[in-house]
């Protein structure tokens, strides 16, 4: 079927405008910090959801928990993701990139950013955002003071290094520590679901004290 050369010049049209849009407001400077941040908490939401979903078929005892059980269930598969992609990030950045190396790059270390690390960031603000959030709609079911005191000085400081574009290499060696939560979460769900007594709990344990070990070192 022939297509007339007026529709062919409206669908350019229409795709240079979504380059534009992309290339102006998606990968400007001032947008990628915003951009991020809102992508972290969409990308939170549908964690949540689909925890939530994969648990209900899956999980046998995840149906014979309280309401706020459920919820911090969610909470934690949410918490576990956020935990291995800004670990994953740390690493990456701390020890195999090249932004941070003085071979690389003149000028002072504190000084560097790049728009992906800048992203990095700016998720794991919006992962923070997130469960201030929850924290504070289920407080204290989900969190005490100590929790609420941990969130704010995280997301300040994490949101300065992504503003301002200074520290980030400290920041993302601090956020290294993050390689425990999924272990930890993973001992809350196996005591919930009445497996404290299990191989994997004891394995799990094993885990978390390497990890400690990686976080120390």
């Amino acid at each position: 079927m022939a297509v007339s050369a007026e529709t062919v010049m409206a669908i350019k049209t229409y795709q240079n405008q979504a380059e534009a849009l992309v290339k102006n407001y998606f990968l400007a400077d001032p947008f990628i910090p915003y951009t991020s941040v809102l992508g972290g908490i969409i990308a939170c939401k549908v964690v949540y959801d689909l925890t939530q979903l994969v648990s209900t078929f899956y999980i046998k005892a995840y149906n014979g928990l309280t309401k706020i059980q459920r919820i911090e269930w969610n909470n934690r598969g949410m918490s576990t993701i956020h935990a291995i992609f800004i670990t994953a990030m740390s690493l990456y950045f701390v020890f195999w990139s090249d932004l941070f190396s003085d071979q690389q790059h003149t000028g002072l270390v504190t000084l560097r950013s790049s728009q992906l690390s800048i992203v990095g960031l700016g998720v794991s603000i919006g992962y923070f955002f997130v469960d201030f959030g929850m924290i504070f709609l289920y407080y204290p079911a989900l969190g005490g003071k100590e929790y609420v005191i941990h969130h704010s000085l995280s997301t300040i400081a994490v949101a300065y290094s992504m503003l301002s574009g200074e520290l980030q290499l400290y920041t993302y060696m601090c956020l290294i520590s993050e390689v425990t939560t999924p272990e930890i979460n993973m001992r809350w769900y196996l005591d919930t679901a009445g497996l404290k007594r299990s191989a994997a709990y004891l394995i799990n344990g094993l885990a978390i004290f390497l990890a400690w070990l990686v976080r120390s070192s």
